[in-house]
């Protein structure tokens, strides 16, 4: 069996889980997400935790079973805790503001780059090089945080552009000296 696949999903207190059909509700006190799980994919409630099974072992049935399970925990600590991603801006004059709900960016170009947020997602500023993007679906967050470092990605020489917190960001070494010989 999936070693992913077999944990149960523990349901914390003020967490309920609605399983209608091949629709799995979850919600909490952050809100309520939503999924349709794959009709080859049993998930049944006991004992406050969500438990999936899969019907053989099938290369595709055991990828939707640890597929499954890893979704539904992440709707049951989206609607506990929430999610969060965190960017980081560096290079002279690169930074951030919010106006209202929408973010605008100065990151070297003629103008400045506004974005609206996802639905579920939020922006909040930490200062103006500093910027987390909050919200209850994984994926949404994750989605939103991308849209933002594709404005700039990281250029490897000087290393300037818009980069997730703790990326690492490969630095290459500049023209070398022309040889005289």
């Amino acid at each position: 069996m999936s070693r992913i696949g077999r944990l149960p999903v523990t349901v914390p207190a003020g967490v309920t889980v609605t399983l209608d059909g091949p629709r799995c509700t979850v919600k909490g006190p952050r809100g309520e997400l939503s999924h349709a799980v794959h009709p080859d994919v049993r998930v049944s409630q006991a004992d406050g935790a969500l438990v999936v099974t899969r019907p053989s072992n099938a290369p595709e049935h055991r990828a939707l079973h640890g597929l499954t399970r890893a979704l539904l925990a992440n709707m049951v600590m989206g609607v506990t805790d929430g999610f969060r991603r965190s960017l980081e801006i560096q290079g002279t004059g690169y930074r951030a503001q919010l106006q209202g709900e929408k973010l605008v960016l100065s990151v070297g170009f003629s103008h400045p780059v506004e974005m609206q947020p996802l639905a579920g997602a939020k922006f909040e500023l930490e200062s103006p090089t500093r910027l987390h993007i909050t919200g209850i679906d994984k994926q949404v967050v994750g989605q939103q945080a991308a849209l933002v470092r594709q404005v700039r990605p990281p250029e490897p020489y000087k290393g300037k552009g818009i980069r997730y917190q703790g990326e690492a960001v490969r630095r290459k070494a500049g023209k070398a000296k022309a040889r005289s010989g």
